[in-house]
């Protein structure tokens, strides 16, 4: 399935005229940008280990190949994220500044630069570097990724949109399409996010991982859209191609929370977390194993998290939003909302709103957390987190009408929630 170019223009027209903010989702080129293959077979997809030995191999006869060095750092940065060994960021940013001392001037370098910084949720660093590369290279369609997923996490809405049309019109390819869809989803639209993700799975990727990542998106989008059986299916293809592949199994997991098969569930999310201990998803582990009323393993699941946190920290990733939510939910909510404040500083979109709201709400202040919670729908999302977060902060503050519409878009996607979200919808709504 592919999209022709009016299609793309009708889809992004609408978000011309947006002033404001993915929730969580990965831009599908953050950190895996295609390498050049060395040996000259570019019509064949290779994994990341097999691209980064390559050139690796190549650098090692010509060591003063900038453009080599970039694509090293690019190569270290897909390993990145399927492996979620953050000790590979290290290895990128060595590899981006050598490239750098062999050639002040090079896109790549700076590009890549970018992508990292965006990796580390260095968004604003992400932002410098992406218009630095854009300045030496205008015409390369990468680099307007790195400046849409900049200015989406800054809040920069109508920039990012205006970026992403330059994007998707220079070339419409599996990141474009994956940034269309996401616009989408972020506006409510998520018949036009499934739509453009399904063009995304359809136009392939430079790297088996990037068509299992696209489909564990899908995956989550009909889960939104409460479509439990189609994004099934987008789960098992994304194994189909990466077999074992962690989002996939993760994403198969809440399939099983969504029918409530807790064990199963459970027995899943027990493989991924050895596998890949994410915080994400050692937190819906436990989320699962305490709806199952095994609290005692979900305590100890939970000591994990702050472990792995501390873990991104000291490789430079801010995890400010992701923890605030986490503290919000089983930790200090004291501690949540100065975490919030401090990610909204740094980067105010629709995530950090969401996260400062919410932490207010269980901090007991819940009317302080209406405007945040609006600030976090203000672009007309259906995410089933957020509308659950700002419908508990509406009840608690005693908006009635305004809670009961919250919640009632929060049900309609209560598929895509984890088990303790579930729960604390099942228990607003009775």
């Amino acid at each position: 399935m592919t999209l022709a170019k009016p299609t793309l223009i009708k889809l992004l027209a609408p978000l011309m005229a947006f002033a404001a903010t993915l929730a969580a989702i990965v831009m599908i080129d953050r950190g895996s940008s295609p390498a050049p293959h060395p040996t000259g077979d570019a019509g064949v997809a290779r994994s990341a280990q097999e691209q980064t030995r390559a050139l690796q191999s190549a650098l090692r006869s010509d060591p003063t190949n900038a453009n080599g060095y970039a694509s090293l750092g690019n190569a270290y940065l897909q390993r990145a994220r399927e492996t979620a060994d953050p000790s590979f960021y290290a290895r990128a940013q060595g590899a981006f500044e050598t490239a750098l001392q062999r050639d002040a001037r090079n896109s790549g370098a700076f590009a890549g630069l970018g992508s990292l910084a965006l990796a580390r949720h260095d968004f604003r660093g992400g932002l410098r570097y992406g218009r630095r590369a854009h300045t030496l290279a205008p015409d390369v369609t990468r680099i307007l990724g790195v400046l849409v997923d900049a200015h989406v996490e800054l809040g920069r809405y109508g920039a990012a949109g205006r970026t992403l049309q330059r994007m998707v019109d220079q070339e419409p390819n599996l990141a474009s399409y994956a940034r269309v869809s996401y616009f989408r989803e972020l506006h409510g639209d998520l018949d036009g996010a499934v739509r453009a993700m399904r063009a995304a799975a359809s136009a392939g990727g430079d790297v088996p991982e990037n068509e299992a990542y696209v489909q564990a998106l899908l995956g989550g989008l009909e889960l939104e859209r409460g479509h439990v059986a189609a994004a099934e299916r987008a789960f098992r293809a994304s194994l189909e191609a990466v077999p074992a592949y962690v989002p996939g199994e993760a994403g198969l997991a809440k399939v099983d929370v969504a029918r409530g098969d807790l064990g199963r569930a459970i027995r899943r999310l027990r493989g991924v977390v050895a596998r890949l201990p994410l915080p994400e998803h050692v937190i819906a582990l436990a989320e699962a194993e305490r709806a199952a009323g095994r609290r005692a393993a979900a305590a100890r699941d939970l000591a994990l998290v702050g472990a792995e946190q501390r873990l991104l920290a000291r490789s430079g990733v801010n995890t400010d939003t992701e923890t605030a939510l986490f503290e919000a939910d089983h930790g200090s909510p004291a501690r949540a909302v100065g975490l919030a404040r401090r990610a909204w500083a740094a980067a105010p979109s629709v995530r950090s709103a969401d996260a400062l709201g919410w932490a207010l709400t269980r901090a007991g202040r819940a009317r302080e957390a209406l405007p945040w919670a609006a600030k976090a729908l203000r672009l007309g999302s259906r995410d089933p987190l957020f509308n659950l977060h700002a419908g508990l902060a509406a009840r608690a503050a005693g908006k009635r009408d305004l809670a009961a519409r919250r919640l009632a878009i929060a049900r309609s996607g209560r598929a895509a929630l984890s088990a303790g979200a579930q729960r604390e919808l099942a228990e607003a709504v009775r």
